[in-house]
């Protein structure tokens, strides 16, 4: 039972830190896309036997670049 409650309060307060990013702000989308990237690449290096922090930097950096190009355009109302 308590484990069940911890990951709905934990899904919850993930749910509420995610209302207030803006998926216009290449700023954040760069961030979330090098997270993402940094994540992506030390396990692809980790698995392949190679160095995880140099798959973390070079995802990092593809991830950041990414997230900033791929920002939409911001629509009038």
């Amino acid at each position: 039972m308590l484990r069940t409650v911890m990951l709905l309060a934990a899904g919850a307060g993930l749910t509420l830190g995610l209302a207030a990013c803006d998926p216009y702000s290449p700023g954040q989308r760069a961030v979330g896309g090098g997270l993402l990237g940094a994540g992506a690449g030390a396990g692809v290096a980790g698995i392949a036997g190679g160095n995880a922090g140099t798959g973390a930097l070079i995802g990092g950096a593809v991830g950041a670049v990414g997230g900033a190009a791929t920002t939409p355009d911001r629509r009038g109302y």
